[in-house]
Order: structure tokens, then C-alpha cells, then sequence
């Protein structure tokens, strides 16, 4: 304790405020486990023993276990149906894996007992659920209960951190994305990860949750069911490959729980007013409420689903008259690893390559914010097309073309723009100068919206090049 005291007063760290990357940081400064600093932490803020804190943690899941035993043995969910007592069924195996089955069982088990009985919330109902269901398969799978209780407790602290960044609806910071962080870091430990894998497995477990909307799961039957499971399967992949291979990862946990944190909000506020209204006409209603609902306001919303339902039915019809032939579902292959940030704009510099006339002199390119940012794998390419008319596919010409115009001297000049999905390129040459703007579409695909010397010769340079440009 004393040694874990006066690191943390040495480092400047806020005892009782600890982030999970100073956490990290302290378990490698005295070679311990992250799970080790959570605890220590703990016992020095609340001034209690080690056998005392593992003894709270663990009762503090009383009820919500209780509230899985519910769903697993008896309970029906008014969304979720019986799949608790489904899963309770030994020949029902949903993954191949005896910890990942046992976790997927117990946790949707719980989301069953939260609507009968209810569920103790941390950020929500929703991560309990998760963490709920992985104490109960650590439970059935450890037999040394300060182990359990150590894993748990780091555990519970990235779930109250997540209690704290969580401000309004949304997944990202309930049962997908703290789910998903806290099964990733409780799968490392188990796999005897270094505390720096461990921060890496939560970075990495965090990633596909960032801005995932909560509507869906709470009010339409069924679909909770892949947010939870999902957030289970996304940490354990997480935590394996962090552990069981190479794989780089370079984002600081903090600073992917903060983002986590941030986008929280934006996304309630821009992605959940779309999700409502698509999923409106399949929320669950209770009808012992409705009957004190107005009839002008259930024929409002009557004709507000029938219009919502014949929209996205005929979306939906628009994207497959769009869609290629299954004989040709793939565009041409794309150098630097993404079709959006590398080779929609590496196309857009094919055309102007194909409208320029003479000597190239040099070449300005202007991308919007996203693409501006990702300027690292994004400007080989479109100088290889601007200077050499290259295609998306040339990877050699990709690795080169830096050095290639830096040792020529040619002019370039990359600027940001705030124009929106904008990607524009010009191209100065002795004989004829050409610009493309274009709008990103991703898969290669382009929008053209101005061209010099005009937008119908530009067009008959992207037929020429057979890049595909929509509407």
C-alpha cells in the first residue's frame, strides 16, 4: 500500500480519481496487474483491506444476479421474449467457446430478469447486464475467489468511468461499448496480458462502438440481443488478438474513453432522431397506456409509421436497382487500405490526370476535414494518379511516389477545405491546366460536381477510365 501511495503522489495522479490508463501506467511502474492498482486504489480510499474490498464488489451484485437467475430459470421479457430459459437448454451452444457461451447465456439472462424484476444500474441497465453475466461464468469457471473478485474489480472501474462519461441515450456507453471495454480487459487478464494489453484490448474492443445509438435495443423486440452479445464477442476478440498476436495498436485507453465520452452526446443528438423514426413502426406499445393516448394523436402516428414503412421501402428498392450484378460486386482494388480515403480521391486525380495537356508543373489538392486527416495514406495516391494517371491498384508507384516528387521538385500544395464530403484537385501543366471537384461516395466512387475544362468532358474521362460515378 505504501509503495502504491507514494507512486501515485510522485506521478501527480488523483488518489480515488485514477483513469484506466494511469491504472496502466502504475501496474507497469510496480509490476503488477491493472487489476492490482484497481484494487489498491480502493483499499486507499475507502480504507479498507484487500479481503474487505473483494468482499463489497462481490455484494454488490446481489440483486442483479438474482435478476439473471430470473431470466435463466423462469422469467419472460416483454422484448426479449424466453431467451434466458432458451439458453439455460445444455444442448443450446451459441459459440463454440465454454467462457464466451457461458457469458452470452448468463448475460442476455440478465437483460430478461431486468424486465421482470429489474436490473441495479451502472452507466445503464445495459452494461449491468454485461457485467452481471461475467461475474456469474467467473463464478462457474474460477475456483479462487480473490481472483474473481480482482477481475471484477477492474471490471466495475472501467464501468464507473463509463457511469460517469454516460450523459444521454446510447449503447456506445452502456451494454455495447463499456460491455465491450470491460469483457476485453477482464478476457486479457485472464489470458495474462501485460498491463499495456490490457489498454490496448479496451482501445481496440471500444473501436466499433463509438456513437452506437441505445433506441433500437430498448423499445423493439429483439435487437438488444446483438448489442449485449455483440459487446461480449467484441471484447474477447479484442483482448485475443492483442494478446495472441502482433497486431499494432497505438491509442491510449484514456483518450478512446474520452472520445467515447464526447461522441456520446453528438450521437443522441444526430443519429437517434433518424433511428426512431425507421424503428417507430416496430416499438412495442402497452395497451393498458394507450387507451389514455388521444385517437387524433394514434392517427397521427398511424399515418407518420405508414409513410416511414413506404419510405424505407422504396430506399430500399432504390439501393438495389443500384446495386451490381452479383457476377461483379467489386470495384478495383484499392492501395493504402481504404476505398473512401484513398481511392475515391485517387480517382478523382485519374480524371484531371486524363483532362491535363503537357508538362505537369504541379498539382494542388484540397480535401475536406475526414480526408485532410487521413492525408497519410490518401496523398500517395492521389499524386500517383495526378502525376502519372496511375490506377487505385498500383501498389509499387503508392510506395515510391513520394520520394518521386519530392526529388522532382514538382509544386504541391495541400490544403483542408470545410466543404463537406469535398475532395478537389487541380492540375497546372505547359499545355492545358484541369480541376476536379468531387464528392466522396467511398468504393472508389465519385460525385462530380465541377470540372475544367467542363463537367461532360470529365465525365467521358471517368467512362474512359471506367471509374464509376453516381448521382
Amino acid at each position: 500500500m505504501d509503495k502504491f501511495c507514494a507512486a501515485v503522489h510522485q506521478k501527480g495522479y488523483t488518489l480515488g480519481g485514477l483513469t484506466l490508463g494511469e491504472c496502466i501506467d502504475l501496474a507497469n511502474e510496480l509490476k503488477v496487474r491493472v487489476s492490482d492498482i484497481v484494487i489498491e486504489e480502493a483499499m486507499a480510499t475507502n480504507k479498507m483491506s484487500r479481503e474487505e474490498v473483494a468482499s463489497s464488489v462481490m455484494a454488490a451484485f446481489g440483486h442483479n444476479l438474482y435478476a439473471m437467475e430470473m431470466g435463466l430459470t423462469s422469467g419472460k421479457s416483454f422484448l426479449m421474449g424466453t431467451v434466458g430459459q432458451d439458453l439455460a437448454d445444455q444442448e443450446v451452444c451459441l459459440i463454440d467457446d465454454l467462457f464466451v457461451n457461458k457469458a452470452l447465456k448468463y448475460t442476455l439472462s440478465a437483460q430478461v430478469g431486468n424486465h421482470v424484476v429489474g436490473l441495479m444500474p451502472c452507466a445503464g441497465t445495459g452494461d449491468s447486464c454485461t457485467y452481471t453475466g461475467l461475474v456469474k461464468t467467473l463464478l462457474d469457471m474460477l475456483e479462487d475467489k480473490q481472483e474473481i473478485a480482482r477481475l471484477v474489480a477492474l471490471m466495475v472501474k472501467i464501468g464507473c468511468i463509463f457511469r460517469a462519461g454516460k450523459s444521454s441515450t446510447g449503447c456506445n456507453m452502456e451494454g455495447f461499448g463499456a460491455g465491450a471495454a470491460a469483457t476485453a480487459a477482464v478476457t486479457a487478464e485472464m489470458l495474462e496480458a501485460t498491463p499495456n494489453q490490457v489498454g490496448q484490448a479496451v482501445t481496440l474492443a471500444l473501436s466499433p462502438t463509438i456513437a452506437n445509438p441505445c433506441t433500437p435495443r430498448v423499445m423493439v423486440s429483439g435487437l438488444c440481443a446483438a448489442h449485449l452479445g455483440g459487446g461480449i464477442l467484441i471484447g474477447h476478440l479484442a483482448a485475443k488478438l492483442v494478446v495472441k498476436t502482433t497486431i499494432p495498436i497505438t491509442v491510449p485507453p484514456d483518450v478512446m474513453i474520452a472520445m467515447a465520452a464526447a461522441v456520446h452526446p453528438v450521437s443522441a443528438k444526430e443519429v437517434v432522431p433518424v433511428v426512431i423514426r425507421y424503428m417507430e413502426p416496430f416499438f412495442k406499445t402497452n395497451e393498458a397506456v394507450e387507451q389514455y393516448i388521444g385517437p387524433d394523436i394514434k392517427a397521427r402516428d398511424t399515418e407518420r409509421i405508414h409513410t416511414t414503412l413506404a419510405q424505407a421501402q422504396a430506399e430500399a428498392r432504390t439501393l438495389a436497382a443500384q446495386a451490381n450484378s452479383i457476377i461483379k460486386p467489386f470495384g478495383d482494388a484499392v492501395v493504402g487500405g481504404s476505398s473512401q480515403a484513398v481511392g475515391s480521391p485517387t480517382n478523382t486525380a485519374r480524371i484531371a490526370h486524363e483532362l491535363a495537356q503537357g508538362e505537369i508543373t504541379g498539382v494542388k489538392i484540397e480535401l475536406y476535414p475526414e480526408l485532410f486527416a487521413r492525408r497519410g495514406i490518401n496523398i500517395p495516391g492521389i499524386l500517383m494518379a495526378a502525376v502519372h494517371g496511375a490506377a487505385t491498384d498500383n501498389a509499387g508507384l503508392y510506395r515510391e511516389i513520394m520520394n518521386q516528387v519530392i526529388n522532382s521538385g514538382l509544386q504541391v500544395e495541400i490544403v483542408e477545405t470545410d466543404e463537406p464530403q469535398v475532395q478537389r484537385v487541380t492540375i497546372y501543366a505547359t499545355g492545358k491546366n484541369s480541376m476536379i471537384t468531387a464528392l466522396n461516395r467511398g468504393g472508389g466512387r465519385l460525385v462530380i460536381k465541377e470540372a475544367v475544362p467542363s463537367v461532360a468532358a470529365a465525365q467521358a474521362a471517368a467512362r474512359k477510365l471506367n471509374i464509376d460515378i453516381v448521382d
